[in-house]
């Protein structure tokens, strides 16, 4: 690894002892005299050569940065890494980030809870269904059906139909045994 020392430039030490310049209040009302114009001027033009000076410092000492991590093995994907594990650390301390965490993890725990009791009140509701006068008699009418089919199958007999033939007067069956909602006759009432 090859070390080399920087050119002389302006040490942190002395950029501190650069002073701020201060930039007058502007009064647009009243119009610029040829003396505060040069004055600005020149202000402008010490401030352009400050700001040149300071980018080249910053992007020598970036670059020296840049081989001293180079020579100690440091990677800019580990660097990268470790910013993102401490980007990420820090982020999960802030309030917002507990506040957020700690208002999904109740939401979550309540859709579970509505979740179980959906699940719950479905599970009463078809056993329920399964204990009605029509699902009992529809069983049953689907047991004969299937009850006639293996005998035609097995005896060979052909006094059942066919499956289709069964199918459709079973389907005709269930039809007429099922309440309709269909308006009555008008010659039962006045």
């Amino acid at each position: 690894c090859i070390l080399f020392s920087l050119p002389d430039l302006p040490d942190s030490d002395s950029l501190k002892d650069v002073k701020e310049a201060t930039v007058p209040e502007v009064d647009l009302n009243n119009t610029i005299t040829e003396k505060e114009t040069d004055e600005m001027q020149h202000e402008l033009i010490k401030l352009e050569e400050e700001i040149a000076t300071l980018k080249q410092v910053l992007a020598s000492k970036e670059k020296r940065q840049s081989e001293l991590k180079q020579c100690l093995g440091v990677s800019s994907l580990s660097g990268l890494k470790e910013n993102l594990s401490r980007g990420w650390s820090d982020m999960q301390s802030t309030t917002a980030y507990k506040k957020t965490s700690e208002t999904l993890s109740t939401a979550g725990q309540r859709t579970s809870v509505a979740f179980n009791n959906l699940g719950t009140a479905i599970s009463r509701k078809i056993g329920d269904m399964r204990n009605s006068s029509s699902f009992k008699s529809f069983e049953e009418k689907v047991e004969s059906t299937m009850s006639n089919i293996k005998q035609s199958k097995v005896g060979g007999s052909s006094s059942g139909g066919s499956f289709e033939d069964v199918l459709s007067s079973t389907a005709q069956a269930c039809a007429q045994d099922v309440p309709t909602n269909n308006p009555r006759d008008n010659t039962e009432f006045p």
